[in-house]
């Protein structure tokens, strides 16, 4: 896709962020829409239906984490990559940024260059995820439909956030297969994205959770597997 087909949404409650950044990405060529609260940005994404979503975490009436999990609740929105603006150092929000179905984080200040980099690496990972939906899958009860986002489980159906989903997705494509924290990160995550340590394990930890299932094994100082028994 040409740059001009790709659609971003800027939700920022400071106007000079939303001018800078809204300025160095259109002049790339992307289309850009704005929004200066976390009400509004739902409401505009509800109708464009962007490709990429960029939330500040601090923001009046509505706050960005709250924004993300209202964005991952809309169906037409499961593919779209959203990332947060956070502070240096601001450990909590990008904890709470993955909970909430973020896909990753921009640090501020950010200089224009690496911010085009950025953005143009966020939409690449979005091309790639719609390449590799495939038909659903299942594993004894649990069906696992990369088109729509959705797991059954006993007959139940669960619709995931984003990196959840594709977690998921990834152990179970080789159950009994042991991934590696590196794979993992290269895998879901890409190599040019940085995340914490604790990234992984709090997804791991969300989808036991949610799913309440125990096939999911820790293996400890290498990564994790999804066991399945035929």
């Amino acid at each position: 896709m040409e740059p001009e087909e790709y659609k971003i949404l800027i939700v920022d409650d400071e106007d000079d962020i939303l001018e800078f950044v809204s300025y160095n990405l259109r002049r790339e060529g992307y289309q850009v829409h704005i929004a200066n609260n976390g009400r509004t940005a739902v409401k505009i994404a509800r109708d464009v239906i962007p490709h990429l979503i960029i939330l500040d975490v601090m923001m009046p009436e509505m706050d960005g984490i709250e924004t993300c999990r209202e964005l991952r609740k809309i169906t037409t929105l499961h593919q779209t990559i959203i990332t947060f603006f956070t502070a240096r150092n601001e450990d909590y929000s990008q904890i709470a940024g993955f909970e909430a179905g973020a896909d990753d984080y921009v640090t501020k200040p950010i200089k224009p260059r690496l911010l085009v980099s950025k953005v143009n690496s966020l939409l690449r990972r979005f091309v790639s995820n719609e390449n590799t939906v495939g038909k659903p899958y299942k594993l004894n009860d649990l069906i696992i439909d990369s088109e729509k986002y959705k797991i059954t489980l006993k007959g139940q159906d669960f619709t995931l956030p984003r990196k959840e989903f594709e977690l998921l997705s990834l152990l179970t494509s080789k159950p009994n297969k042991v991934f590696t924290r590196e794979e993992i990160f290269s895998k879901i995550w890409t190599n040019d994205v940085i995340v914490g340590d604790r990234t992984i394990d709090v997804h791991i930890r969300k989808l036991r959770e949610k799913l309440e299932i125990d096939n999911i094994k820790t293996i400890k100082g290498v990564g994790y597997k999804f066991e399945h028994k035929e």
